[in-house]
Order: C-alpha cells, then sequence, then structure tokens
C-alpha cells in the first residue's frame, strides 16, 4: 500500500512532464508557423528542385575538386590550431587542475563567449577584416574548433581519477608534475577522440563558409544556387557527402581504438 501511494506521485510527475513538453513544442510551432500544412504545400517544390538536380552535372567535378581539397585543408589546419590552442585553457578551466576560481572562472567565460558566436559569424567577422578567402575560413574554424575542444577537455579532466594525483602530490610532485605525469595521460585520449570529432565537424562547417566568402567550395556552391544550376548543386553536395562520410569512418576507427 505505501509503495503504492509512493509510486502515484511519480506517476503523475511524469505525465505531467510530458504534457509541459508537448505543449511547449506546440506553442513554438504554433509562433514559428512552422505547420504540417506547410510542409505539405512546399513538397512539390521539393520534388522539383530534386528533379533539376538528377542527372548531377559530372563533367563539373575536376571543377570542385581543388576547392574541395580546399576545404578540407581549412578545416584541417584550424581544427588543429584550435585544438593545441585548447589544450591550455582546459587545464586553466579545470578545478581540479586549477582551483584557484579567480583563474578559473574568467578562463569559463572566455569559452562561453567563444562558443555563443556560431563560426558563420566568425567566417563573415574574418572576411571582413582579412577579406575573402581561406584564411578567414581557417580562423572561423580554429575558433570554434577552440571553444569546442576545450569546453569538452576541460570536462573530461574534471572526471579524470584523482587516486594518482593525490599519490604524487603525497611524494611532492610540482604541479608541472601532475599536469604532465597524471593528468594528460588520463584525459589525452578522450582529447584526441574530441580533436577527431571537431575535425568531422569542421569539414562540414568549412563547406558552407564560402557562402559568406570565406573559400572552399562553398564558394561554387553559392555560385551554383545562384544561378540555379542544380545540377551543379547535386555533385557538390554528392562530393562533400562522400568526404565526409569517409572521414566518419576513419575517425570512429580512430576514437574506439583510443577510448
Amino acid at each position: 500500500m505505501k509503495a503504492a501511494t509512493i509510486e502515484a506521485p511519480q506517476r503523475y510527475k511524469r505525465y505531467l512532464t510530458w504534457i509541459f513538453f508537448v505543449v511547449l513544442i506546440v506553442v513554438c510551432a504554433i509562433q514559428t508557423d512552422v505547420t504540417p500544412y506547410q510542409l505539405i504545400v512546399g513538397l512539390p517544390q521539393m520534388g522539383t528542385l530534386l528533379a533539376e538536380m538528377v542527372p548531377p552535372d559530372w563533367s563539373y567535378l575536376p571543377t570542385i575538386w581543388k576547392p574541395m581539397v580546399e576545404t578540407i585543408q581549412i578545416a584541417l589546419v584550424g581544427t588543429m590550431l584550435g585544438g593545441i590552442l585548447a589544450i591550455p585553457f582546459a587545464l586553466l578551466c579545470a578545478y581540479n587542475v586549477m582551483p584557484n576560481r579567480a583563474v578559473s572562472v574568467p578562463v569559463r567565460l572566455i569559452l562561453n563567449l567563444v562558443r555563443t558566436v556560431p563560426d558563420l559569424l566568425f567566417a563573415a567577422i574574418f572576411v571582413a577584416i582579412f577579406g575573402i578567402g581561406p584564411f578567414a575560413g581557417m580562423l572561423a574554424i580554429m575558433f570554434f574548433s577552440f571553444g569546442l575542444i576545450a569546453k569538452l577537455t576541460f570536462e573530461a579532466i574534471e572526471s579524470i581519477d584523482p587516486g594518482p594525483l593525490e599519490a604524487m602530490t603525497a611524494v611532492g610532485a610540482n604541479k608541472i608534475q601532475l599536469i604532465v605525469f597524471g593528468v594528460l595521460p588520463q584525459a589525452m585520449p578522450h582529447y584526441m577522440s574530441y580533436l577527431l570529432y571537431a575535425f568531422e565537424v569542421n569539414v562540414r562547417a568549412a563547406s558552407v563558409l564560402g557562402l559568406v566568402g570565406a573559400g572552399g567550395i562553398g564558394l561554387l556552391l553559392d555560385r551554383s544556387l545562384g544561378l540555379f544550376r542544380y545540377d551543379r548543386a547535386a555533385i557538390i553536395i554528392l562530393l562533400t557527402l562522400v568526404i565526409v562520410l569517409v572521414i566518419d569512418y576513419g575517425s570512429t576507427v580512430l576514437r574506439r581504438k583510443l577510448l
């Protein structure tokens, strides 16, 4: 009897939680005019657009290959530089490494600020500063990767086993020795996993940075769409898909070996 009495309020709480989320979704959908009617009305136009993409313009493949390689290079360089920059910031953010809140809290605020800005906005800002080209796209990817990897890495550092750190402290190890021999060996597999994940995401992101003039395949994609050459846009999308799938498979295999 007592168990049933305790279970009833919990059941009602789950029902109320689900009702709250359903009402929230419905209200947001109504206020943003997201309705099934709009989807049904737009289906014929979607079909027309897909029909214009078939067959893809395979003769356009030699033209887009070099910008696609540039896109991968932008993602690779930006991810590596952002990942390197993320290591010291992640160490400063972790409370078990930097217990002084006067240091860790401001650094966390900086990371929150960096993560607030989307990559396309970063790209638009750097295009305005440095001009159209891949350098602006690389900087946008670097800042995006820095914010993402630093956030995930300092959370991984805070969850490491404190036993080795306590043992090293007991025998008189200094802060540098604690980081090099106690923190980094435990956190590095997670860091590499996050680095590979960021590279996957950045290849996709770098593919559209060209829409704001930040170099890569996005420039040709924007041009194809602007000229209504959807057959050329289709071959760009297909090539991007193949490359992303290859990178995703390779990084998945590497992450399994690391973790």
